[in-house]
């Protein structure tokens, strides 16, 4: 076992308490004072409890396929998100992972599959889709059974159902290859997932939230300790007093930090940006909240800028959130400089386990974007199941969306949200659904996309991960908009950060012919690299300064000086260039005197040989060409506070940078005087 729960396999370690039938979060049950048993979760283990509509989501599900839900009745039941095209949650109860529930986008509907605890779980109280085999031996994990050795069939089903198969003494999940009628006459009739015999263990009893909160008090009452004394303990080791805001988002997690902050700064202020794009249940909620707990609340309008926007940026997608800048970080900016000018301490619910950008987050950080504001993160190790034992622990109001099968709460057309809950805003808002949905189509109208693109879901992705290009693959679909090319759109000149140093954002536009590996690959010629490959993200830090790259062809670039900017902005990108459009003329592999590249369906690169000096870029074809490649390809207009940031000096990559000038240094003051620090939006 690893650090955190985790092991070696990916696998998250959780416990299970068999007396009390609970979770167990801590060290130990705080009723019967057992360790509990051990149990493996997918990573990255966010566990959270399955409440509310979600349960009967759940029940409704497994009474459709095996005719009850019984075994579960009074039960603890969690979920467990894992990776998957759309919603994919582990279902966890008596402290085994019993099922998976997912939502297939192609036949836009949820499904239950179940695993082997579960198959043991309710063999014995299924009414349908129990199918016995006989008369076949070996190893049957995996395989299909043929008609000729299904002895007995319970119920009435079609191809693709999930079974419970039977075999003597053992059982286990399956999937039928054909439907019921036809079963016993198929060469193939189903197929085997699992198949063992039942663990004898002694089933959970009945619990509920109050068992929850019982069983891990301890442990929530040690976590709401320390968070509070980190709070207390930043806020009296710095020198300025400032004031302590709640960055309130209307989300679980924020409402953690709001309580936390409340014992660790009496009456601190709420900050809630309404995006335009809020649910009215958020809305109406966040001023309930305040209102009950008698704290201020300032409220950052972003009013239509959602709207004036869409048409220049296309939807937003979850490898291009522009809409986070100028829906949140633009307004909330305005907000702090306005009501909080000489700064703020803002208490917030990021949690490390929420998303792969947040991993690693410390307790105390600061948004380049947003001036004044310091960000404590009490909560950032907590997991879902934590947050909620605090919320019922100290019996806080939430928000009523989570009894509505969401397992998140943001805006309500977020790409980020998922299809599942997609169908869910159109139950309970059709008129937000309608409007966001009729936009959509008219995108993909005039991008000459099938309507399939919207209504599954791959307008989410601006390039589409490889569970999502299978599925366009297997359905035959088109993707790609009409006239894509090359191009480099900027979003943000080289740029006066308000922390410090100088930024540069851009969208580049690049064939896709490799996927995202060989980019990464292309990077370690740059600086160092972290890689993401799920979400298709890259980290690469150089001597003189970071960039971020995404699948999407996101990039971003942050420096301490202008020309720093711009060189790791132009290496980066022709890195980005350079992956996609090798020639595989192997040139480079000549040129490298450190032995530290190969050609293998494009661009290898080992990591423990490149030095990142930037000699073999020199000898590339396509980074010879690049000028030529990306002319007339168009940009964004360049914000007027790069106006007079000095243009980059030629260098030789892998070179020290020369000694700026004074000419350099008085135009790079100038250019940060020019900046004007309440504009309304971040892109202009």
């Amino acid at each position: 076992m690893t650090e955190h729960g985790y092991v070696a396999n990916c696998k998250v370690i959780r416990r299970w308490c068999d007396h009390c039938g609970m979770l167990v979060l801590g060290d130990r049950c705080s009723c019967c004072g057992g360790s509990g048993r051990e149990f493996f979760i997918n990573s990255p283990g966010d566990i959270r409890p399955c409440m509310g509509d979600s349960r009967l989501l759940l029940e409704k599900l497994l009474t459709e396929a095996f005719g009850t839900a019984a075994p579960l009745a009074g039960k603890a039941v969690f979920f467990n998100k894992v990776p998957g095209e759309d919603r994919a949650d582990e279902v966890v109860a008596e402290g085994e992972v019993i099922a998976l529930l997912r939502f297939d986008l192609a036949c836009d509907r949820p499904e239950i599959e179940l695993r082997q605890p579960g198959a043991e779980f309710f063999a014995g109280a299924a009414t349908k889709n129990v199918v016995t085999i006989a008369g076949i031996g070996g190893h049957l994990k995996g395989k299909a059974v043929p008609g000729a050795n299904v002895a007995d069939i319970r119920g009435v089903f079609a191809a693709g159902a999930p079974l419970i198969i039977r075999k003597a003494l053992k059982v286990g999940p399956g999937v039928a290859l054909t439907d019921s009628a036809r079963l016993k006459d198929a060469e193939k009739a189903v197929r085997v997932r699992d198949l063992a015999a039942p663990v004898a263990r002694p089933r959970s009893p009945a619990a509920g939230i109050s068992n929850f909160v019982a069983v891990n008090r301890e442990h929530l009452i040690q976590l709401e300790r320390t968070a509070v004394q980190e709070i207390v303990g930043y806020l009296k080791s710095v020198s300025r007093k400032l004031p302590v805001t709640v960055s309130f988002s209307g989300g679980k997690d924020s409402l953690v930090a709001a309580s936390l902050a409340v014992k660790a700064a009496s009456r601190p202020a709420l900050l809630f940006i309404n995006t335009g794009l809020e649910f009215p249940e958020t809305v109406q909620y966040a001023h309930d909240f305040a209102a009950r707990a008698g704290l201020p609340l300032h409220v950052a309008e972003a009013g239509t800028a959602f709207w004036d926007n869409v048409d220049t940026f296309g939807p937003p997608a979850k490898d291009f959130r522009w809409c986070c800048k100028v829906c949140k970080l633009g307004p909330i900016t305005d907000l702090i400089g306005r009501e909080f000018p000489e700064g703020t301490v803002t208490v917030e619910g990021n949690r490390s386990l929420e998303s792969f950008s947040r991993a690693g987050t410390p307790l105390v950080t600061k948004n380049p974007f947003v001036p004044n504001q310091i960000n404590l993160n009490p909560v950032r190790d907590w997991c879902a199941a934590e947050i909620w034992g605090y919320i019922w622990l100290r019996e806080l109001p939430y928000n009523p969306l989570y009894d509505r099968d969401f397992e998140r709460i943001g805006c309500y057309l977020c790409a980020s949200c998922l299809t599942s809950e997609w169908q869910n805003t159109g139950r309970l808002h059709p008129d937000m659904y309608r409007k966001w949905n009729d936009h959509l189509h008219r995108y993909a109208e005039k991008n000459g996309l099938p309507p399939e693109y919207i209504d599954l879901g791959f307008w989410r992705w601006k390039v589409l991960p490889p569970k999502m290009r299978q599925l366009a693959a297997g359905l035959e679909l088109r993707t790609e908009p009409k006239g894509t090319g090359m191009s480099l759109k900027m979003l943000r000149g080289a740029s006066v950060c308000v922390a410090g140093g100088y930024s540069m954002e851009a969208v580049a536009t690049v064939p896709r012919k490799r996927d995202f590996s060989y980019v990464e690959d292309a990077l370690r010629m740059v600086g160092t690299v972290k890689y993401e490959p799920e979400y298709e993200i890259a980290l690469v830090k150089t001597s003189r300064g970071r960039a971020r790259l995404f699948g999407g062809g996101q990039v971003s670039v942050t420096a301490d000086t202008v020309s720093d900017a711009q060189y790791v902005f132009e290496r980066a990108v022709k890195a980005l260039i350079r992956a996609q459009l090798c020639t595989e003329c192997g040139i480079c592999v000549r040129t490298c005197v450190h032995n530290a590249i190969r050609i293998k369906g494009g661009l290898r690169v080992d990591p423990t040989r490149c030095v990142s000096c930037g000699k073999c870029e020199q000898s590339c074809m396509v980074i010879h060409y690049y000028d030529k490649i990306m002319a007339g390809q168009g940009s964004a207009p360049v914000p007027a506070a790069c106006a007079a940031a000095p243009k980059r000096q030629t260098e030789t990559f892998g070179q020290p940078p020369k000694k700026k000038r004074k000419t350099e240094r008085r135009a790079e003051r100038a250019a940060a005087a020019s900046i004007r620090p309440k504009s309304k939006h971040l892109f202009r």
